[in-house]
Formats: C-alpha cells, sequence, structure tokens
C-alpha cells in the first residue's frame, strides 16, 4: 500500500484491485468437504447412468473425473458440476444402438468441438430463448424413457431400445420376472426414498451422507452378507478399454446425431449454469461466486465433450443434482469440481475390486428413480399456469416416441403455433352491469383486433363509467392508440373510463381525482400533480376515529406499489448490492429540494452515487468554530473509506436557501435555518466584492440574482470542499476530480462547470455525448 493510501476500516469495502498472485496453490477447506460430498453421489450416479445407455460401465468415471477437471476448470459456471447426465442417456442410448460404442464417442467429439464453435461464437444465451415448456417436456420424455427401461433391469431382465418396445414386452417380463433383482431394487429405492425422512435429531446427522450412495451401499452389504447371486458391475482392465472412433454410415444421420447431442448437452448445460447462479445467490454462509458467464460454460463443455470421447467417456453436461449438492454444501470455487473430478481418478483406478460388488439392479433401480423424478410435479403446474399444457406434452410424446432432437423440434413447432394462435385470435365482450359498462378483452391486443375493439367500445354510451379490462401479456402501438383516442374521446364527454389489467391489478383511470394522488414513481410525469386539498392535508383529517390520514395512505400506497411492480425488477440487483457492500464512484452534493432527483439527473442507478443532500448544497468550511460536521464527515467517508474519484457540488434554480439569503435581514434572531445559512455568506461576499470572474450561463444570460447567486455557491462550496484535508489529499495524489454543476429545474437542462479560471458553466446538451473537460475549478 502507498504512503498516500488511506488506511482500511472495517467499513471500508474491498479493494477493486486484484489482490497479488500467491504462488502456492490454496484449497478453501468448504471446497474439500464439498468435493467430497458431490464425489458420493456422483460414484453410484456415473456407473448406473452408463449401465443405462448399454456403454461400457468405465465411461461413465471417465465422463465424472473429465466433466469434474475439464468443464471445471474451463467452464464459466465455478460451481456447476459437469458429468454424465440421465438427461443425456436417451440420446447415448440410440447412438450406441445405430453406430457402437466407438463411433458414439466420435459422435460425442464433434459435438464438443461444435460447441466451441457456438461458444466462439457467443449464442449461448440464445439457447436460453427455448420455451421452458419445450425444455419441461425434453426432460420429462427422457425421463419417461429412461424409467420404463430400468424397469425391465429392476425386474431382472434386459430392455430394448425402444420405448414402445419395452412398454409392449412389460407384461411378459412381469411374468418372469427375478425374485432377487426385485428384492434388491426394492431396498436400494426403499433407502432412497427412506434416507432423506429420518427424523431429527439423529437424521440431521445422517443425512449428511447422500442418500444414493447409502441406497447403493445397504445394497451391496446385503447381496454380499445373504449370498444373492445376481449380475454385478463388470468394470475390464483399463488396457482393454475402447477409445474414439470415426462414425460411419450416412452423413446425415450422423449430422443429426452430432446436432442432437450438441443440443441436449448445451441446453442442459446452460440452463443448469442459470439454475446455479440463483441457488447460489440465495445462499448466505458461503462468499459470493460471481455470475456465470454462459459463452464461457459453453466452451468448457465443448472442451470436456471433446476429451471424454476422446477418452472413450459418455457425452458430458451440467448435472443439477451434483450442482445443487456442491453449492448446498458451501463451495466457494471452481476448486471443488476439479477437486471432485480428481476423487474419481482415484477412485477408478483404486476402488476396483470394491465397485465389483455392486449388484446392477441396485444401479438400474437408483437410475430409474433419477428417471422418475425428472418427470417434475412443479414443471407441469408452471405449464398449465400459463395454458402451455399443449407444447409441454407435443414434446413429451415427440421425445417418447420419435426421439429426444424430433421431440425438441416438435414441440417448438406447437410453441410457435399456439404463440401465433393466441396473437391472433383476441376474444372482446361487452356488457353492462350495475350501470357500468364492461369491456373485456382475452387474449393478445394488435393491430387485428382494433376493428373489433373499436366496434366494442362504440357500444358504451356517452357519459357512462366503462371499465376496459385486459387479460394479455402483450398490446402492440395501433391497439394502444386506439384504446387512448377513446378513454380522451369518452372522458371529454363526460364519462370516466378505467383500463384495468386483469394479470398485475394495476388500473389506470386517466387524470388524477381532485382529492387523492394517484401517481405512481418512476411513470411519465404528464400532468402530474400531487397538491393534496386543504380539507385532506388539514390536522383534523386524521379525526378522533383513528381513520388514517391521507399521507398516511399515500405512503402505504406507495410501498405497496413499490412491492408489487418494482421490487421485483430490482430485487436481484440490490441484493447483489447488499452482498457486496457499498462502492460508489461519485460524492454527489446538492440541494435537498424535493424537485431535484439526482439518479434521474445523472442517469445512475443504485450504489453509482454516494448522496449527501442538505439546505443549499453548502459545504462548511474546516476549522471554524461551531462547525457543522456531519457534511464533513460524509466527505471523509466518501474520499477515505469508499474511495470515490469524483465529487459533484450541484446547485438549481429557484433554490429557497439563496432566495433566504438574499433576503436575510441583519441583526435578526438567530434560528437553526439561519445559522446553517452562515456558511453561504461567503458566496454572497463573492458577489458583492465584485469578482472579476463572476459566474455565467454560457449559453444565455443570467436570468436574475438567485440564479446567479445559485452559481456562485456552487463555486464557492467547491473553494470550501478544496480546504478539507481528505480531500486536498486525493487531489494532490491526482485519485480525485471536483465538479461544479447547475440544474434548472423549469428548462430541466443541466450546466457543467467549465474550464480552470473561468467560472463558466456550459451547457449538456442532448447531442453532448461526453461531459467538457474540468479542470482546476477555483
Amino acid at each position: 500500500m502507498s504512503a498516500c493510501a488511506p488506511p482500511r476500516t472495517e467499513h471500508s469495502p474491498p479493494h477493486t484491485t486484484p489482490p497479488p498472485r500467491r504462488r502456492r496453490f490454496r484449497v478453501e477447506g468448504a471446497d474439500v468437504s464439498a468435493s467430497v460430498a458431490v464425489f458420493l453421489i456422483a460414484l453410484p450416479l456415473s456407473l448406473g447412468i452408463a449401465l443405462a445407455t448399454g456403454a461400457p460401465l468405465q465411461a461413465g468415471l471417465v465422463a465424472a473425473a473429465v466433466g469434474g477437471i475439464v468443464a471445471g476448470r474451463i467452464g464459466g459456471c465455478p460451481l456447476q458440476v459437469s458429468g454424465p447426465a440421465a438427461g443425456l442417456t436417451v440420446v447415448t442410448a440410440d447412438l450406441i444402438h445405430q453406430y457402437g460404442w466407438r463411433a458414439t464417442c466420435g459422435i460425442t467429439v464433434l459435438a464438443g468441438l461444435a460447441q466451441l464453435g457456438l461458444g466462439c461464437l457467443k449464442v449461448a444465451r440464445g439457447a436460453l430463448a427455448v420455451s421452458p415448456a419445450v425444455v419441461h417436456g425434453m426432460l420429462a420424455g427422457i425421463g419417461i424413457t429412461i424409467a420404463v427401461a430400468q424397469v425391465h433391469i429392476v425386474l431382472g431382465g434386459r430392455p430394448d431400445s425402444s420405448v414402445l418396445t419395452n412398454l409392449r414386452a412389460l407384461p411378459a417380463q412381469l411374468a418372469h420376472l427375478d425374485p432377487a433383482a426385485l428384492v434388491i431394487s426394492a431396498l436400494t429405492l426403499t433407502l432412497l426414498l427412506a434416507w432423506p425422512r429420518i427424523p431429527d435429531p439423529v437424521g440431521g446427522l445422517l443425512r449428511k451422507m447422500p442418500a444414493a450412495l447409502v441406497a447403493v451401499v445397504g445394497a451391496t452389504v446385503t447381496a454380499a452378507l445373504t449370498g444373492i447371486t445376481l449380475p454385478r458391475v463388470d468394470l475390464p482392465s483399463w488396457r482393454s478399454h475402447a477409445l474414439a472412433g470415426l462414425p460411419e454410415g450416412p452423413t446425415l444421420g450422423i449430422v443429426a446425431a452430432v446436432l442432437t447431442t450438441t443440443l441436449v448437452c448445451s441446453v442442459q448445460s446452460l440452463l443448469g449454469a442459470v439454475a446455479v447462479d440463483k441457488l447460489a445467490a440465495g445462499r448466505t454462509g458461503p462468499a459470493r461466486v460471481g455470475r456465470s458467464d454462459l459463452d464461457r460454460e459453453l466452451l468448457g463443455q465443448g472442451a470436456a465433450n471433446i476429451v471424454s470421447g476422446a477418452l472413450g467417456g459418455l457425452p458430458v453436461a451440467g448435472v443439477a443434482v451434483r450442482s445443487t449438492a456442491n453449492v448446498n454444501s458451501g463451495a466457494v470455487s471452481r476448486n471443488s469440481t476439479m477437486l471432485h473430478g480428481g476423487l474419481v481418478v482415484i477412485a477408478a483406478l483404486l476402488m476396483v475390486p470394491l465397485l465389483e460388488q455392486i449388484p446392477l439392479a441396485s444401479l438400474a433401480a437408483l437410475v430409474m428413480a433419477v428417471g422418475i423424478q425428472m418427470v417434475s410435479l412443479n414443471h407441469i403446474r408452471t405449464v398449465t399456469r400459463h395454458r402451455e399444457v399443449p407444447v409441454y406434452a407435443a414434446t413429451v410424446l415427440g421425445v417418447v416416441c420419435l426421439g429426444v432432437l424430433q421431440g425438441v423440434l416438435l414441440g417448438i413447432a406447437v410453441a410457435v403455433a399456439l404463440a401465433l394462435h393466441r396473437l391472433t385470435h383476441t376474444r372482446i365482450t361487452h356488457e353492462e352491469k350495475e350501470g357500468v359498462h364492461h369491456v373485456r378483452v382475452r387474449g393478445q391486443l394488435t393491430f387485428l383486433a382494433v376493428p373489433r375493439l373499436s366496434r366494442a367500445l362504440h357500444h358504451v354510451p356517452h357519459g357512462t363509467r366503462a371499465v376496459v379490462e385486459l387479460d394479455g401479456s402483450f398490446m402492440d402501438h395501433a391497439a394502444y392508440e386506439s384504446l387512448q383516442d377513446w378513454r380522451s374521446s369518452h372522458t371529454a364527454r363526460g364519462g370516466s373510463a378505467e383500463l384495468k389489467d386483469r394479470r398485475t391489478g394495476v388500473r389506470s383511470a386517466g387524470p388524477p381525482s381532485s382529492t387523492v394522488c394517484r401517481c405512481r414513481p418512476w411513470t411519465p410525469w404528464r400532468n402530474h400533480r400531487c397538491d393534496m386539498p386543504a380539507a385532506a392535508t388539514s390536522k383534523g383529517a386524521a379525526g378522533t376515529t383513528g381513520t388514517p390520514r391521507p399521507d398516511t395512505r399515500e405512503l402505504a400506497r406507495g410501498i405497496n406499489s413499490f412491492q408489487r411492480n418494482t421490487a421485483p425488477l430490482v430485487r436481484e440487483e440490490l441484493a447483489r448490492l447488499a452482498r457486496e457492500g457499498q462502492r460508489p464512484s461519485q460524492l454527489f452534493l446538492t440541494c435537498a429540494d424535493s424537485r431535484l432527483v439526482t439518479s434521474m439527473i445523472t442517469a445512475s442507478g443504485p450504489g453509482d452515487l454516494f448522496v449527501v443532500r442538505n439546505v443549499g448544497n453548502l459545504v462548511p468550511p474546516p476549522g471554524q468554530e461551531h462547525a457543522d460536521d456531519s457534511v464533513a464527515a460524509a466527505i471523509e467517508y466518501a474520499v477515505d473509506v469508499l474511495g470515490v474519484r469524483s465529487i459533484t457540488v450541484c446547485g438549481h434554480s429557484g433554490c429557497g436557501a439563496m432566495q433566504a439569503l438574499l433576503a436575510a435581514e441583519p441583526g435578526a434572531a438567530p434560528t437553526p435555518l439561519r445559522r446553517w445559512l452562515r456558511y453561504g455568506e461567503p458566496s454572497l461576499a463573492r458577489l458583492a466584492d465584485g469578482h472579476p470572474e463572476r459566474p455565467r450561463l454560457a449559453p444565455r444570460p443570467v436570468a436574475d440574482a438567485v440564479e446567479e447567486l445559485s452559481l456562485a455557491n456552487v463555486v464557492q462550496q467547491l473553494a470550501h470542499l478544496r480546504a478539507h484535508e481528505s480531500v486536498a489529499r486525493a487531489l494532490a495524489a491526482g485519485a480525485l476530480e471536483l465538479h461544479g454543476m447547475y440544474f434548472h429545474v423549469g428548462e430541466a437542462r443541466a450546466y457543467l462547470l467549465g474550464d480552470a479560471g473561468e467560472a463558466v458553466f456550459d451547457d449538456v446538451g442532448e447531442d453532448v455525448r461526453e461531459a467538457p473537460e474540468v479542470g482546476s475549478l477555483v
């Protein structure tokens, strides 16, 4: 730390400069414990997924190790764990059936190259545009396919590659089931379902062991102790492990296979990365990890698929179960994912005798449970609520009956058709009820529906009360203009028109009432009136009956509006600021006038400005007796602790403090306001002394004495500001800039103080993209 750098305090935010690199590799303890938890889940699932695809069981271990090490190191989502995913089971099994295992590995390599290309093109976020109903339907269809196939292994048989064939063969399989396989499978499912439900306090300790591992170990130990003879895991020597080969067959079929693998791997990984971001943002204990870089995540997944396919492993994608366990176990970096991959390598090399004791029926039951869980009831409720059941059902049936790629394309086609149907089919009704005319619009309101909307509105008599209820998520410009023109015409003829959005409950009733201000925050301020009638604002408005005063109701109404409309939009950003602390770049010192909205004037968001407001935007000079320390404390905190890079003093037109200074009577009784305004007296003296550089506006003459004093006050307060020790030190080090600003409320126009030696405020016009250079201001 340099000699001029301020000392850090317990309130200081983290330095923006990166810390010096450490030569010694360091792993946090939280990453070590998380990697162990993920490894214990990944080991049995990787073997089970390999079994479900018909691939060599070692291929699952290869994919788990490569996904952890390669995707974990390169990928853009540090906490997402990649490996063989259940969502790829159907695709991989179909590829093995058509092309053989070595060719499937070659297709995996080609899919990885395609992912690298997509990552370089930076199209990762485009995958998120796919309808969630299509994604949920794809996962559900894959889950059904997995579950139906694994039922045959659970019953002691062998599945076919076709779902329909497996369903037709199920009665015969039930007639010739293997009791030993059924017992081991039932024990696995029982442990899998019961383990997370063990009651506390014992359950709290036992649940630290993953249910999947407990189920497989329990079934394996039971089979060993009872002497049950069943097919078990067979891991051949690594010397005979098959590597990737070139796929042979029709070019179109191979291209379709590569595209299918690329699509499923990419979509599942990207959606998983978004889900991991949300999961990590919601936890409070461990250190926060940055948001995912989806394009980099696509590059990491592509690299992992290239390596996994080349080494004879299954396709790799982000896995929800392992990623969730990684986040919940407290992982703080990508080291946990990489360590889990290293543990899989160790297990594959040193734990072969133990792994070969696992019954295949136990792994099949485990994968069957995973497949059933992929048909999520929450997803079904979501698509039902959004009226996208046709899209979901079409995708599920397409995946089950035709294949993953065909099912996804079918789902997308149904989604597009449904969107076009909703866009072109709008129902408009009109009815009168108790003297109120209700016009209801069901569906999207576009220019195609304008003629029918006009006919319905034409049936509303003049001078009556009308309510237009909108039940759609879209309204184009033509429909908006038609609706607004009718409302203006209807209200001009003595009627009242209220627009109501049935989805959000938001009402719009035209001009505000004369008795209650219904203005909404951050809406266009056209015809804005916040003046309350005298009767409503009188001290007796609340009465003695406990009725809330109008200002209290307005406060509650404003808070409710924020919670309902604004909070959902800003919650994620404010949560980030709450975690990271404030790191403003500017100290903005301005007047307490209610008409000055600093964030609006400077187009700033939360966390950008450290704002200090007082009457007259005054900066008490240091060293005076009985000086006010509140402004000085804010300046010191902003410069020394927050490390702001600039300070702006902003005056404004019609300033009441400047008017009070001009109208002050000598010898008047001191009041808190008069004592505070004494810090503005040097601004009066600057004008009275005939300062050679009288402040002025470049575009036009100064309007009056109040405006001239406001300009002089900005210049004078900058002089006071430079006298503060922290400011002077930062200016000398070149770490701080000072700016003067004047805002004309009536013109809605800002003026910046010009170059050194000239107290000229220049207009910041609409065509000015950069502020004029500001030198030494005094």
